[in-house]
């Protein structure tokens, strides 16, 4: 195999992402063939060179994107003592794999995991801009100009909440279907955006994220990305 830089096989071996690798390097916890290295621009042999993040050998692992449809009362967390957490819907030995973003617990719908930190990075990252599409329930009447304000932007708690498309699906006195586009992920956004509009969402749903749709997937259900579909989600970044 080519040589590749430590950060990125660091990534390959699932430990963390590019960036987080960086800090792991410079802090002294990386070893080559016994040898602590902290130079960024080290290259390895995936093959023959022997690397250890704090003592604990890596090597690179066969690389996994899952689909999963996240239904609601799961925890998007790697933490065991957790109950309902997304990992329980996955075979046991894939218990090395982490939720690309996240979905609140009483939310639902499509969410990726895997073991690829730069395909984490990648569609996480506010500066690649990845849109995801949601399906938002409402209570009460959402009104068109509420939708303006959150295609302008709201801020919240010294944040700028926005949606890049938004439209009404169906709408009347008791319950609202509102269909939202968002490129970034801040925590509980949508849930935000609406409260701040003084509306409670009652039902919240991701759809899409980039091209993938969640389809005909049902609720605890999972499949692996395609590599098309893989290449389709990371063609544009």
């Amino acid at each position: 195999m080519p040589l590749v830089r430590l950060q990125k096989f660091i990534a390959d071996a699932g430990i963390a992402s590019r960036r987080a690798g960086e800090a792991i390097i410079l802090a002294g916890s990386v070893t080559v063939n016994g040898h602590v290295v902290r130079a960024l621009g080290t290259k390895v042999d995936p093959d023959h060179d022997r690397v250890t993040v704090d003592g604990r050998p890596l090597k690179s692992r066969r690389k996994l994107y899952i689909a999963l449809h996240k239904p609601p009362g799961y925890l998007c967390t790697r933490d065991p003592s957790k109950h309902h957490v997304i990992g329980d819907l996955l075979p046991k030995e894939w218990g090395n794999l982490f939720s690309v973003g996240r979905l609140d617990n009483d939310s639902e719908g499509l969410i990726f995991l895997t073991n690829d930190g730069d395909f984490c990075l990648k569609l996480t990252h506010p500066r690649y801009g990845v849109r995801k599409t949601y399906h938002v329930t409402v209570e009460g009447r959402v009104e068109p100009e509420m939708l303006s304000k959150i295609l302008k932007g709201i801020f919240e708690a010294g944040e700028k909440l926005k949606a890049e498309k938004a439209r009404l699906l169906t709408v009347n006195n008791s319950r609202s279907l509102v269909e939202l586009e968002l490129a970034e992920g801040k925590n509980r956004e949508v849930r935000r955006m609406f409260e701040a509009l003084g509306m409670k969402v009652t039902r919240l749903q991701r759809l899409k994220i980039g091209p993938i749709k969640l389809g005909e997937l049902r609720p605890g259900r999972w499949r692996t990305l395609t590599e098309p579909e893989i290449k389709s989600l990371l063609s544009k970044l």
